[in-house]
């Protein structure tokens, strides 16, 4: 989705890497772009038309309410010159539209996402009922697939892991970087032999992402037992090194075959086009944007 990548990175040598970087990653652990249709959001134009057709008919109030732009506006507010705005451009006000585009273009009955992405998944399901009410049943109305079991990961600062705080561990980071990582993850004061709460605690969490249920209970019950920050941070660190080495290595090699990336993502937007173009002409056509005389 690397037009989304614009709206908070202003560096287009990072954009570009990270274009790079993150079809590398879904490949090197395993995506099957035979089975898959794997593109790049770039490449298919009729996304960012089909953007502004949802744009003429979206409510401004559905989205003054998305969570991006209401916390970047309570952010504004603690400063002194309480300017609302301050900052705030219109990819990031509007951005939801462009995702619901993503996902309203290839007419999605169910979309997998985190459990902090499901009010995404609403505003699509909104755009698309009210365009469908003014000009026809041309959408599905998708809807969110959560995993109850899954959690939002907290950083290395015991914030929402995210980019734009600067608190992520990279997936294919070297092994002597992934343990200075770990080495840095914020945890309380509790002394090794007391026990431990693990739902509560970050180092857990991570773990529990890549781990079996069997691999957790055993984890939590060390919790239970008492065990010190410093050999949980070992474990983690040992597991997901394991988990990962193969992954990383093939990531490396990925990033060395640039041409052959690009290869797949073109061949992936041909296939994804084969329905993107007839489905924009049909919205055209029901917009009213079509030609003068009969063709």
């Amino acid at each position: 989705a690397d037009y989304h990548a614009l709206v908070k990175c202003r560096d287009p040598v990072l954009v570009h890497r990270s274009r790079l970087e993150v079809a590398a990653t879904w490949l090197a652990l395993g995506l099957e772009v035979d089975n898959a249709i794997f593109y790049a959001q770039t490449d298919i134009p009729e996304i960012l038309e089909l953007t502004w057709m949802l744009t003429c008919v979206t409510a401004k109030g559905l989205m003054n309410r998305a969570h991006a732009y209401k916390a970047a506006v309570a952010e504004n507010l603690t400063d002194p010159d309480k300017d609302p705005d301050r900052a705030v451009t219109m990819g990031l006000f509007s951005y939801p539209i462009l995702m619901a585009a993503d996902i309203l273009m290839f007419k999605a009955n169910k979309v997998p996402v985190g459990k902090d992405q499901t009010q995404h998944l609403e505003m699509a399901r909104d755009i698309a009922a009210r365009f469908n009410y003014l000009y026809g049943e041309y959408f599905v109305l998708p809807e969110a697939v959560v995993d109850e079991k899954a959690s939002i990961l907290v950083g290395l600062d015991g914030r929402k892991m995210s980019k734009s705080y600067g608190n992520t561990i990279p997936l294919f980071e070297p092994e002597e970087a992934l343990r200075k990582l770990i080495m840095r993850i914020k945890t309380n004061s509790l002394p090794p032999e007391a026990p431990k709460d693990p739902d509560a605690c970050t180092l857990f969490q991570i773990y529990q992402a890549f781990a079996t249920a069997k691999e957790m209970a055993a984890i939590r019950e060390r919790y239970i037992q008492g065990i010190g920050w410093g050999e949980i941070k070992q474990i983690l660190f040992e597991y997901l090194n394991t988990r990962l080495s193969e992954p990383r290595q093939r990531f490396q090699e990925l990033l060395q075959a640039p041409d052959y990336i690009e290869q797949i993502l073109k061949r992936g937007a041909a296939r994804a086009r084969e329905h993107s173009v007839p489905f924009l002409y049909e919205l055209r056509q029901a917009v009213g944007i079509r030609p003068l005389c009969k063709e």
